[in-house]
């Protein structure tokens, strides 16, 4: 059935998740990758669902770690597939696979009707072959799945390592284990590095997306060598959901501020990856097909970056390529980081 045009789910008692069959997924829009494969343009996040990673980055925090009791990840994403997602964006670093798994053997949904993702971290990339291999292999067990739909290289860590990881993944999709592999994380550098040396053209480049981080530059340059764009980070972590220009186009459009934000992204051609614990907001969120920004209002939101944010991004990715690596926090470490990069 299509996605209900309601702007909220209906009130939903208890406080658990009931072991119920779940219904046919939303009807949603879907972006071909450069393989032909259809991807949806609507997926849940799992990051820090359940689980908060011991190295997580502040400015990715969650909107709703604060107050009431944290549901386990099983439970979130049981209460996802039921609610109507099918696309699951996963990652080693997020460490709640195993508890993914259990959710998806709970739902009863047939393999083929899920696009199951995940992600290889920084430091299984920093240790070589056999260690993202084995990676790989450990994300199948956990979600209890002999296939995966897409796979990511999370963050490009230099010194010729992310470009070893994603030959790793070439193979395994040779071997069938992955239909499409990609990247997160990088930059139009890091892209031409990799494309020296890469045999399959990667298929995504999962990056922050949203009206305060909007990288142009390196989003038309990616969607125009026909790879598709994943977003992390859409919502803000409801950071902005005050901002004034949110706030007033919730009230012009009688949507919530969430829509808003997820109705630009899609409009982009971006795809949308929006994450919540609570199964009203899990139903509001993906309430954003039916409607659509006018020409002004997008350009108004695309203006929404400024410089500091752009630096902030760029400290973020210096940090990140080599977190949890023996580089981190060392001079070597810093050499290695690729400068200049395009940032925007």
């Amino acid at each position: 059935s299509a996605l209900p045009s309601l702007h909220r789910a209906p009130h939903l008692r208890g406080g658990g998740v009931e072991p119920i069959k779940c219904s046919k997924g939303f009807d949603l829009p879907t972006v071909k990758l450069n393989d032909g494969t259809p991807h949806p343009l609507l997926g849940f996040g799992t990051y820090k669902v359940g689980f908060i990673p011991a190295s997580a980055s502040s400015a990715a925090g969650g909107a709703e770690q604060a107050g009431g009791t944290e549901a386990t990840a099983r439970e979130c994403v049981l209460a996802a597939l039921q609610t109507g997602y099918r696309f699951l964006d996963c990652a080693q670093f997020y460490g709640n696979e195993a508890e993914v798994g259990l959710a998806l053997e709970d739902s009863g949904i047939e393999r083929e009707d899920l696009f199951l993702a995940s992600k290889v971290w920084t430091d299984k990339i920093y240790e070589g072959e056999e260690a993202v291999r084995a990676q790989v292999e450990k994300t199948l067990k956990d979600l209890k799945t002999d296939y995966l739909d897409l796979y990511l290289v999370h963050w490009p860590v230099p010194g010729g390592k992310h470009v070893k990881a994603y030959k790793v993944l070439e193979e395994m999709h040779k071997e069938g284990k992955l239909k499409a592999i990609g990247m997160s994380n990088y930059a139009i550098e890091d892209y031409e590095e990799l494309t020296k040396e890469c045999t399959v053209q990667p298929a995504i480049n999962q990056i922050e997306v949203n009206p305060f981080l909007y990288r142009k530059k390196t989003i038309d340059f990616f969607q125009q060598k026909g790879i598709q764009i994943q977003s992390y980070r859409a919502l803000r972590d409801g950071k902005a959901f005050d901002h004034p220009l949110i706030a007033s186009l919730a009230t012009k459009y009688k949507r919530t501020p969430a829509q808003i934000l997820g109705r630009w992204c899609v409009q982009k051609g971006v795809i949308y990856i929006p994450k919540s614990v609570k199964r009203e907001r899990m139903f509001e969120n993906a309430c954003v097909f039916d409607f659509e920004l006018a020409e002004d209002d997008m350009a108004e939101l695309d203006a929404l970056t400024t410089d500091e944010n752009i630096q902030k991004f760029r400290e973020l990715y210096e940090k990140c390529v080599i977190r949890d690596t023996p580089w981190a926090d060392t001079d070597e470490g810093k050499k290695l980081v690729k400068v200049p990069v395009t940032y925007d």
